[in-house]
């Protein structure tokens, strides 16, 4: 037998052995394959079972923290509504309003006016009988005349030393002398005659006149009556009511607003159908520190007597620019020892108590000068125990907290 040539192909008998080789590796790669898609058949099915009670969980662990926050309502706070002008009280009082006393001691011997009469300067209001001041007048112009005398003896003695003088007849001092005694009785008349002239002045007060033109609204003494004068006692009371001063106590929030020159309306109840013009003539300038309030003086013509004087009434500045100043709901505030509060909830839900200065009480709505601003969100009917830094849920526009767990997911509608 030959030897086998090298390039000759190898034997038959090998080729079974390697076949089943190939067979049992793709075999094994098939098997590998549908195990691989058995486990992700199995994983994809274990998770499509798993994610609705994991998501169902998450939902219901969010809805109780939900439901565990405390849930508000809240509002924000508006301008108030814009007021036709100031309103303000005031009181009516005469322009110019004086008592009258006597300056004479004596007896009212008559009075001439009485209360409601119109009297003009210098018209005779009453006399008072004044005997003793009269004597004094009498006693001092006699006084006078002995002092008138006294000087005229000094100027002819004072004359005749002065010439004796010249020739040595008398001394320098008794010269000297005589002309001081010229200038001490001169001083005595100059005082009789002040004297005088001060009790003429007295005895004219006898006639108590008026020092202004107006009406009498008081009468404080009678026929016979003793008057003394520099007493407290009045005698009559005139005031001039042709013109009014009208007083107003503007608050601090808007006394800028008012400024001398300013045109105002006065209004009283008992003058239906008639609104009075007045003139802001003047004001204090100052705040009164008891009240915080600026005193302000208006005139109002009252040339036909419309209006009584003392009387009450309102005033409208018509042309005071005012502020229209915020305004909350009244259920919204707190009132604690601190003072009024509001609850304010932060943009990241947590409540703030903030502290809050109150204007006029309106009823459902208070007038809130300081404190909040226009975008802040203030809780309705806050509890007695909020406290601040509490994280909130809001509950939306139509919706109550009742409603809001009905409209839970969770919920069967």
């Amino acid at each position: 037998m030959s030897p086998p040539e090298p390039n000759a192909t190898p034997a038959t008998s090998e080729h079974p052995s390697g076949t089943l080789s190939d067979a049992a590796a793709r075999s094994n790669l098939k098997l590998r394959q549908a195990a691989v898609v058995a486990a992700l058949l199995i994983i994809v099915g274990a998770t499509g079972g798993l994610w609705p009670r994991w998501q169902h969980r998450a939902l219901l662990a969010g809805e109780t923290r939900e439901l565990a926050m405390q849930t508000v309502s809240v509002t924000c706070p508006v301008p108030g509504a814009a007021a036709a002008g100031l309103m303000l009280p005031a009181e009516i009082k005469p322009f110019v309003d004086s008592p009258l006393y006597a300056r004479a001691s004596g007896y009212l011997k008559r009075w001439l006016v009485d209360i409601g009469a119109e009297v003009k300067e210098g018209d005779l209001l009453a006399e008072i009988d004044t005997p003793e001041l009269n004597q004094e007048l009498a006693q001092s112009r006699a006084q006078l005349l002995q002092a008138e005398a006294a000087l005229t003896l000094a100027k002819t003695t004072a004359a005749r030393w002065a010439e004796l003088l010249k020739s040595s007849s008398v001394s320098e001092q008794e010269a000297a002398e005589k002309a001081a005694d010229l200038e001490l009785k001169s001083a005595t008349v100059q005082a009789g005659r002040a004297n005088v002239q001060r009790l003429e002045e007295l005895q004219a007060f006898q006639a108590v006149k008026a020092p202004f033109a107006g009406t009498i609204t008081a009468r404080r003494a009678d026929v016979g009556e003793l008057i003394t004068a520099g007493s407290s006692r009045e005698l009559f009371r005139l005031a001039q009511t042709k013109t009014l001063r009208v007083s107003v106590r503007v608050p601090q929030t808007v006394a800028r607003a008012v400024v001398p020159g300013q045109p105002a309306e006065l209004v009283i109840a008992e003058v239906r159908g008639r609104v009075f013009p007045a003139k802001v003539a003047r004001t204090s300038d100052a705040l009164s520190a008891d009240s915080r309030t600026l005193l302000v003086e208006l005139e109002v013509d009252n040339a036909d007597k419309a209006i009584l004087a003392g009387a009450y009434g309102q005033v409208r500045f018509t042309e005071a620019k005012l502020e229209a100043a915020l305004t909350l709901p009244s259920n919204t505030l707190l009132f604690r020892p601190e003072g009024p509060q509001v609850g304010v909830v932060g943009p990241d839900g947590k409540i703030e108590l903030r502290g809050v200065t109150l204007g006029r009480d309106f009823g459902p709505t208070t007038e809130i000068l300081g404190g909040v601003e226009p975008t802040d969100r203030v809780i309705l009917n806050p509890p007695d125990s909020l406290v601040g830094g509490v994280v909130v849920r809001l509950v939306k526009s139509g919706e109550t907290p009742a409603e809001k767990e009905t409209h839970s997911p969770l919920r069967p509608k």
